[in-house]
């Protein structure tokens, strides 16, 4: 019988542990940049997949996966990573248009939103992750000779350590409007260390600020591990999703910010694949069924 206790990875760089589910998703968006009707344009991922030994074969265009647009992995689950990146840009843009000029991306990985988003001029863009994610993202964007579109400031920080010093000591302001991104994050953590890091955004917020997260509301993750999108993931690159993410409850995030006076939003991903007519559609058995994307925001007072 497999070995299904989950383990808890210190790896520093993108080469293994959730660092290198960071690699996956830069490889999802590449394909989605080739599609035709790509919801997404981000011409640095494949850059970051060739640059990691650990991934220099893995697909960045639909041709080049096993099966195309049927492999569970680099169809189903990259066209899932392309419609969240999306659905989240969206988000972003959308709440930066009332005068916010701060945004924080938590866990940043290799998000490139800072160099391919039509920002205002005089936005900042915080990007918090581990010192070795963010130097690995950094060389592969200085032999590029890529320049970010607004001010983008780099915050070597663990989010299970003291973060908040790092952060402010960057320059971010707690007494202005801010906007947060957790996207792909919390299910990694800790049930205390995702209502800790919750806590101290609200903490870190004035009225006018926002907030977007990716929750999981399955009751057990592991009834789900011999689905589709968790076996070829394991089988083809070799991550076992499952033995990263922390697999104890969760807590109700959304529901705390509701009573903390936010007023909030809780959505499928199948209702954006309706919406932008892109994405997956539900199948039996899904990884994704309890995935949730959510939206926050706190009024002004």
């Amino acid at each position: 019988m497999a070995d299904t206790t989950p383990r808890r990875t210190d790896t520093e760089g993108v080469d293994g542990g959730v660092g290198l589910t960071a690699l996956l998703v830069a490889a999802a968006r590449a394909i989605e940049t080739h599609h035709h009707d790509s919801l997404v344009q981000d011409v640095y991922a494949e850059h970051f997949v060739r640059a990691a030994p650990v991934c220099t074969d893995w697909p960045v265009r639909i041709e080049q996966a096993p099966d195309g647009h049927d492999n569970p992995l680099w169809g189903r689950f990259a066209r899932y990573f392309g419609l969240r990146t999306r659905v989240l840009d969206d988000f972003l843009l959308r709440s930066v248009r009332t005068n916010t000029r701060q945004v924080v991306l938590l866990g940043a990985g290799l998000d490139t939103r800072a160099f391919r988003l039509d920002w205002p001029s005089d936005l900042t863009v915080f990007e918090i992750d581990r010192a070795g994610v963010l130097a690995f993202k950094q060389r592969v964007l200085t032999d590029l000779s890529a320049a970010p579109r607004v001010k983008r400031v780099p915050v070597p920080a663990d989010l299970r350590a003291d973060w908040v010093t790092q952060l402010t000591t960057a320059g971010f302001d707690p007494s202005a409007p801010s906007v947060w991104l957790a996207e792909g994050l919390l299910f990694y953590l800790p049930s205390s260390a995702e209502t800790h890091l919750i806590d101290t955004v609200d903490t870190l917020t004035t009225g006018g600020s926002a907030l977007a997260f990716e929750a999981k509301l399955e009751k057990d993750l592991l009834a789900y591990r011999d689905s589709a999108i968790y076996s070829a993931t394991r089988e083809q690159i070799g991550i076992d999703l499952l033995r990263l993410f922390d697999l104890g409850p969760r807590p109700d995030s959304a529901g705390d910010l509701t009573a903390r006076g936010w007023s909030t939003s809780m959505h499928t991903p199948f209702d954006f694949t309706l919406r932008h007519g892109r994405g997956p559609l539900p199948v039996p058995n899904d990884a994704l069924e309890g995935n949730r994307w959510v939206f926050a925001h706190k009024p002004r007072p």
